[in-house]
């Protein structure tokens, strides 16, 4: 069941680089070739963020790209929580070293805010603040892997997600669900991708890239499965906020609370509160992996930055008024560019219930010949659309699902009609 992303070369398949006449050689180097280490060579870069800069780079260069790459929030920061970070920014405590676990104030406001949403009771040692939600997964694998294990990854998943895991020097098994299921995996998936040397599984709710929501049935399925099998579970609900048409968000360990002692929780202030370059995220586990995982963060940044977590403190504790605003906003986006896409002929696209993305699947595209050039996979189709209607979408390749476009709605309504109307022409033609 096992296979590595197709896409993200292995180390061992990578051309060695030229090395110049220059560069020196390291003590045990043992060639002047070698310039970057394997471990980090083998990473690929996100595709999300390349093709927002691509586009970002074909706008400053005079063309009207209409982005739908980006993963975040086109709203600014609520008020109240910048001018928290204004005041914060004048105290001179906040100037200081702080404890690499996080503000006691803030750790104490994430388990409150745990509990008020998730129904789930942490102590305040439980929880570690770290640097955005992205050093929230890879403290979490690195914490809880060792070389040879394997993590159980549904597919379609963030593209950050297997890039962690093999840093960590395990590897992940992916498991592909499609449009027919709603992204969402069966046990019998999950049963069947399991072996002696699985960890970990992760799991990602509202999801990133579907927008597709697990129910409390559909977890607690998984969740006492993992149980039986002593697996641990990963949960990433940054996007808990942010669901639609009545679809209730629920959290692992309010489905299986016995999960308590195996399950580490990844979250932020990013997506619900538009607040993406503040970055601050956290993690919630048992007071062994979180006091591993503080220690690593002690070596690696030492403590978030005290402006944002004085902001970001602000922002679960204050007012939800903009964050309702900002939802309602989504939702709007959501059905309009839903009924856009599956317009399109070809386009197969079921209605994420959460999160701000929608996922066709496009493979019935496939193969037609787009102003004189064939598209043979969405790699070609994301390019031809870049090229011809100036409108970026991140590819499927990027997320274990080829075959499929990524669209993210979190941008204005207008933009979001023009991107359509764009796509739809090209697609007519």
């Amino acid at each position: 069941m096992w296979r590595v992303n197709e896409n993200t070369p292995s180390a061992a398949s990578q051309p060695a680089p030229t090395a110049s006449p220059s560069a020196p050689v390291g003590p045990g180097d043992g060639s002047a070739a070698r310039r970057l280490s394997a471990r980090i060579g083998a990473i690929a870069e996100s595709a999300t963020l390349a093709v927002d800069a691509k586009a970002k780079a074909l706008k400053a260069a005079g063309r009207p790209v209409i982005g739908f790459g980006a993963g975040e929030p086109d709203f600014p920061t609520p008020a109240h929580v910048v001018a928290a970070a204004q005041d914060a920014a004048a105290d001179p405590r906040n100037h200081r070293y702080s404890p690499a676990a996080g503000l006691p104030e803030l750790r104490q406001a994430i388990a409150e805010a745990t509990l008020r949403t998730d129904g789930i009771e942490v102590d305040p040692a439980q929880v570690l603040v770290t640097n955005g939600g992205k050093q929230a997964v890879y403290e979490a694998f690195a914490s809880l892997l060792d070389p040879g294990d394997e993590v159980i990854l549904p597919a379609p998943f963030w593209t950050t997600y297997p890039e962690a895991i093999r840093l960590a020097g395990a590897r992940e098994v992916e498991v592909l669900s499609g449009a027919d299921q709603d992204y969402l995996p069966t046990l019998a998936q999950l049963e069947a991708a399991r072996t002696p040397a699985t960890r970990a599984i992760l799991l990602c709710s509202p999801s990133n890239p579907t927008g597709s929501v697990m129910s409390r049935a559909q977890l607690e399925e998984i969740g006492r499965w993992a149980l039986e099998h002593g697996i641990w579970v990963i949960s990433d609900e940054i996007y808990q906020h942010l669901t639609y048409d009545g679809v209730p968000f629920v959290s692992i360990l309010d489905a299986v609370p016995e999960l308590a002692d195996t399950t580490v929780l990844l979250n932020g202030v990013a997506k619900t509160f538009a607040m993406t370059g503040w970055r601050v995220g956290w993690l919630i586990g048992p007071k062994d992996i979180v006091k591993g995982a503080s220690n690593l963060q002690s070596h690696l940044t030492s403590n978030v930055n005290n402006v944002a977590q004085r902001a970001a403190l602000t922002a679960l504790t204050g007012p939800m008024d903009d964050v309702a605003r900002m939802r309602e906003a989504f939702d709007r986006r959501r059905r309009a560019i839903v009924e856009a896409l599956s317009s399109i002929d070809g386009f197969r696209v079921p209605t994420p219930e959460g999160a701000f993305y929608a996922f066709p699947d496009v493979t019935a595209v496939l193969g037609r010949t787009i102003r004189g050039t064939r598209v043979e996979t969405s790699t070609d189709l994301a390019e031809a659309i870049l090229e011809h209607a100036e409108v970026a979408a991140v590819p499927g390749e990027a997320f274990g699902a080829p075959g499929h476009l990524r669209f993210s709605y979190a941008l204005a309504d207008e933009d979001l009609a023009e991107g359509m109307d764009r796509l739809a022409a090209l697609l007519a033609e």
